[in-house]
């Protein structure tokens, strides 16, 4: 059952522009933590189309609005209109976070936290040797999640990052991110998969109706972590195989959540808690 918010005068707001946005889980999330923790504030899904986008951003310091997240087209559209960027924000290139007050509007990029809080969480006690060896990482794609993936690798210390993505230019992009990135050009990578303690497919490929990536996930190194970012369907053709080898997995759910957790934090002063609830109503409906 939906819990409906109980708005009076002194209600504060929250809320995702996106264009288009129904898609989005993020009211189902933040609304629930909104409960939980008797904050009296509701979030609500706001469809934006692009060209729309430079008369609402001003207008959130007057009209009662804590904060909005951003997702697609509208991450690195918003970034001319804040005035200021954390450090996560400005090496992705792209904002997905907004704390809104009367001074200034300041952009985040939560990405990157949701990603690798995500694989902490559900490592936690579960890895053979302990905790995730950081010598090299191999990342599929070269998009928007890459870019967030590989800010997140870099910071946790990991000391070579291969990204294989079709068009290879954009791999090599990646570099602008970090300067640990080796382009790989696609399907082409067995010799770079060698030894690899983390595999990451941040494309869509896996997700339900998309073709499975084809990768020798053989090539890995014997304790590899696998993660897809991809949660429908919740265990992918990509996780299947690597549990098929007795590799660890991680499924993409919890980037979601916990990028949510991180801009709950940021807007409420509250670090929620991800929990068996808030998980089960991501995955509702998900096949």
């Amino acid at each position: 059952m939906t819990v409906l918010p109980k708005i009076n005068g002194q209600t504060k707001w929250a809320g995702v522009v996106g264009w288009p946005v129904s898609h989005s889980k993020s009211p189902l999330i933040h609304n629930y933590w909104c409960e939980k923790y008797g904050i009296n504030a509701t979030y609500i899904p706001l469809p934006v189309p692009p060209e729309k986008l430079p008369l609402i951003i001003p207008a959130l310091a007057h009209m009662g609005c804590v904060g909005i997240n951003l997702t697609l087209p509208h991450k690195e559209l918003v970034m001319p209109h804040i005035q200021y960027l954390d450090n996560f924000a400005r090496t992705i290139g792209a904002v997905n976070t907004i704390v809104v007050n009367a001074q200034s509007l300041r952009g985040y990029n939560t990405d990157a936290y949701g990603f690798w809080q995500n694989i902490v969480c559900q490592t936690a006690g579960r890895l053979k040797t302990g905790a995730l060896k950081k010598d090299k990482a191999f990342v599929v794609g070269a998009g928007g999640a890459a870019r967030a993936v590989v800010a997140a690798l870099d910071k946790a210390g990991f000391t070579t990052i291969y990204v294989m993505n079709r068009t290879f230019s954009k791999a090599q992009a990646m570099q602008e991110v970090s300067p640990k990135v080796q382009a790989v050009k696609w399907l082409a990578a067995a010799n770079e998969l060698s030894g690899c303690n983390l595999l990451v497919n941040t494309t869509s490929l896996g997700m339900k109706g998309q073709p499975p990536l084809e990768v020798a996930i053989g090539k890995l190194a014997p304790d590899a972590l696998v993660t897809d970012i991809v949660y429908t369907p919740l265990k992918t053709p990509l996780l299947k195989a690597a549990e098929l080898l007795g590799m660890p997995i991680v499924d993409g759910a919890g980037m979601l959540l916990y990028q949510a957790q991180k801009a709950f934090e940021l807007w409420f002063g509250v670090l929620p808690d991800v929990d068996k609830t808030v998980r089960e109503i991501v995955l509702r409906d998900t096949a």
